[in-house]
């Protein structure tokens, strides 16, 4: 079989999917949004919902579908080296220096949004099936729901608090600690979730993957990363170049929770928060930039992937109430939660704000969730677009959010964070 018009063909596919997700974003940037909502609308674009309605055979041309599964597979690897690093990354020693306010504020925003997500499958179960969705009473259903309204997103709001000038501020460090805490809450969450729904798939009882997940948490922190830690520290190693350690590492967690009936995105986040830092406690940057970089280069395919199955045309009247309802909870459960919890360990009231306006950033961590319930069959394309819609609109809406609080606008003065070990007062 040959093979090399199909490379040809990809090859193509990628250089298109590159260059127009950088001018998107590109775009969205001078207009003060995210780049991820213009790389995901550069999908969008070209998908069924724009292109593909008025001129299909150009999006058929530009996408043919013995070429797709290519692309998933790039966008795969292109996820596990972005969560490996959003892993390394994650500092969760924060938690102890903002101790009173981050733990409340990180488990309100995102048990009142799981809470409200699950609780709508209930309250308007009629707009779930007529979107499609017939096992609306399973336990792995509402349990999506309800993780698709608590996920935050801290690369996004990273980027957004860092362009105001408020990433160092009280808020700032609050929202951001908080939402890492939220984001592995919601990971956990959704393993549960396809523990739940693999007991239906397969011959394995939940219970047997729950201890053989353990097993390999276990043995990973108690043997390999000890072995990482003497290895990545011999200044004479033969395996002295860090980034392909770090590849092979991430890669190999990967393979093993798909092994065990989880996604691949699992694997690569344990092996972030597994592999070991410099002695400081710092992310070693010879090891964490060429994983960054390799993997932000590839994200683009991911995007356009997600926008390749986002079909707005093909969605009913009727869905869009359930758009709204659904918007209404993750907004309202979000920011609501978020606030209060805030103004309950005293921080004042415009602090609370934008911490609530900051964790109400979906971004690119929801669609990575609502990814992988479409991949597994959780939902199905209409509900699907429904929830990217919606994390777009929640996504776009924190500038303008930001902007209204008048919070990191010039001639506001914003309040630093504490040094480490300071308490948290009120700002």
């Amino acid at each position: 079989m040959n093979i090399d018009p199909v490379v040809t063909h990809v090859v193509a596919a990628i250089a298109v999917i590159v260059g127009l997700s950088y001018i998107f974003g590109e775009l969205f940037k001078r207009l003060r949004q995210p780049e991820v909502i213009g790389q995901l609308l550069a999908g969008i674009v070209v998908g069924p919902s724009l292109l593909g309605r008025f001129f299909g055979n150009v999006t058929h041309a530009l996408f043919p579908a013995k070429i797709v599964p290519y692309l998933n597979v790039t966008s795969q690897i292109a996820l596990v080296l972005f969560l490996f690093a959003v892993g390394y990354e994650l500092d969760l020693r924060l938690l102890m220096r903002h101790r009173r306010t981050v733990p409340a504020v990180a488990l309100s925003a995102f048990a009142v949004p799981m809470l409200l997500g699950a609780a709508s499958v209930y309250a308007f179960a009629h707009w779930y099936l007529a979107a499609g969705e017939t096992h609306v009473e399973t336990g792995h259903f509402m349990l999506f729901m309800g993780v698709a309204l608590s996920m935050s997103a801290i690369p996004v709001m990273a980027s957004i608090a860092r362009e105001r000038g408020i990433a160092a501020t009280l808020a700032g460090v609050t929202a951001m600690t908080s939402a890492a805490i939220i984001d592995a809450l919601g990971w956990l969450a959704l393993a549960g979730v396809l523990v739940m729904a693999s007991v239906s798939s397969t011959h394995r009882p939940w219970a047997i993957t729950v201890f053989l997940l353990a097993a390999y948490v276990v043995a990973s922190l108690i043997v390999v990363r000890p072995i990482l830690a003497i290895w990545l520290r011999r200044p004479k190693a033969l395996l002295a170049n860090k980034a392909p350690v770090a590849v092979v590492v991430a890669a190999a967690s990967a393979w093993a929770t798909a092994a065990l009936g989880l996604h691949v995105i699992f694997g690569a986040f344990f092996a972030g928060l597994m592999m070991p830092r410099l002695a400081d406690g710092t992310p070693d940057s010879d090891l964490l930039r060429p994983v960054q970089d390799a993997g932000s280069l590839l994200l683009p395919v991911f995007f356009v992937i997600s926008g390749l199955s986002v079909n707005i045309g093909a969605l009913h009247p009727q869905d869009f109430l359930l758009f709204g309802v659904i918007c209404v909870l993750a907004v309202a459960g979000k920011i609501g939660a978020s606030f209060l919890a805030a103004r309950a360990t005293r921080l004042s009231v415009r602090n609370s704000a934008v911490i609530g306006v900051l964790l109400n950033t979906r971004g690119l961590t929801e669609l990575i969730a609502l990814n992988v319930g479409l991949q597994t069959g959780i939902i199905h394309q209409r509900l699907y677009t429904i929830l990217v819609l919606m994390a777009l609109v929640t996504t776009a809406a924190t500038g303008p959010l930001l902007a209204l609080a008048r919070f990191g606008e010039p001639g506001v003065q914003a309040v630093p964070a504490p040094a480490s070990g300071q308490a948290i007062t009120n700002g």
